[in-house]
């Protein structure tokens, strides 16, 4: 069984990009969150304040990702327990991802990563539309935000 990580940069509600995730055989901190978490920051830096919305897995509440987010401009906070409001976004991209990706052919987990980056990379972040958006995509409205934000 493999396990998705998927961190939005606290699911970047500004543009509902994915930008970082990982996936792992075991639901250990350092090849999921921790992994997932060192990507982001790579992808991108933190130079504001922000504030990390998760639910109350135990991945989240680890001393290892804790310690990531030390010394940092994060803010951590999680959901109240049985209440899925608070990370909705995030609930919505796992849902749309089991309907249009979700497939019940196993596949082994070289082939399900590719499968994984596929669809996140290529066509989640690149080409699938967003009401919310302005019909754009993730990375359509990223440049969009980017844009005015070099011009202002």
């Amino acid at each position: 069984m493999l396990y998705l990580t998927v961190v939005l940069v606290v699911l970047d509600l500004a543009d509902r990009k994915v930008v970082s995730w990982a996936l792992s055989e075991t639901l250990d901190a350092e090849a999921t969150i921790v992994a997932a978490w060192q990507m982001a920051v790579r992808n991108r830096p933190l130079f504001r304040s922000l504030l990390f919305n998760s639910d109350r897995g135990v991945q989240y509440a680890c001393s290892e990702f804790r310690e990531q987010l030390e010394g940092t401009l994060v803010l951590q906070s999680m959901s109240r327990k049985g209440n899925c409001w608070d990370n909705v976004v995030a609930e919505r991209f796992f849902k749309t991802m089991k309907a249009e990706w979700y497939t019940t052919t196993s596949m082994p987990p070289a082939q399900a990563r590719l499968a994984v980056f596929e669809n996140i990379e290529s066509f989640y972040n690149r080409k699938r539309r967003y009401s919310a958006l302005g019909y754009l995509t993730p990375c359509q409205y990223e440049d969009l935000l980017y844009s005015q934000v070099v011009a202002a």
